[in-house]
């Protein structure tokens, strides 16, 4: 897929809805070959999806063996609406909390005062640093069911509208 082609799925209004979002699902393979998917909180910079995660999550061997990952966003509600990313993700182990992580996870419902504790207990537990996934998309769908169609659908769509035609 052509780098303006994924510019122009991912900067559409509705994937931008959806790269707004709190959580992700991270598929990537597992070291014992076998698939796994995980919901994990994101960001979006513009260009990147920034996971943040502990430096001891079996997770960053299996990214560090096979980089290859996808990632779904959607939302919960009829029609649904989906973005499919596919990327490599590259690992930077960082010192402290990064802002990243910070901002990923503001969005939940707190209080000012579970704010203070929740960032207490952060700088806490992760006092030895961790580690960014900063996924660049080198593939992408939106799938809202209005304009965009899963590509079996769209087939099907195409193959409906032949018998009707014929």
């Amino acid at each position: 897929m052509e780098q303006h082609q994924i510019t122009e799925i991912l900067t559409n209004p509705t994937s931008q809805e959806l790269l707004a979002r709190d959580l992700t699902r991270l598929a990537y393979v597992a070291k014992d070959g076998t698939p796994r998917s995980i919901p994990i909180a994101f960001t979006w910079n513009g260009s990147r999806i920034i996971l943040c995660t502990t430096k001891n999550a079996p997770k960053l061997p299996a990214l560090r063996h096979n980089p290859q990952v996808a990632l779904t966003i959607d939302t919960e509600v009829h029609p649904p609406k989906i973005l499919l990313i596919r990327g490599r993700a590259e690992l930077d182990e960082v010192d402290g909390i990064p802002e990243e992580y910070l901002q990923m996870n503001g969005t939940y419902g707190m209080t000012p005062e579970q704010r203070v504790e929740w960032e207490a207990e952060v700088r806490s537990l992760y006092h030895d640093g961790m580690v960014r996934i900063v996924i660049t998309p080198t593939w992408a769908k939106l799938i809202d069911f209005e304009t965009t169609l899963p590509s079996a659908v769209e087939e099907l769509v195409k193959q409906r509208a032949e018998r009707q035609g014929a």
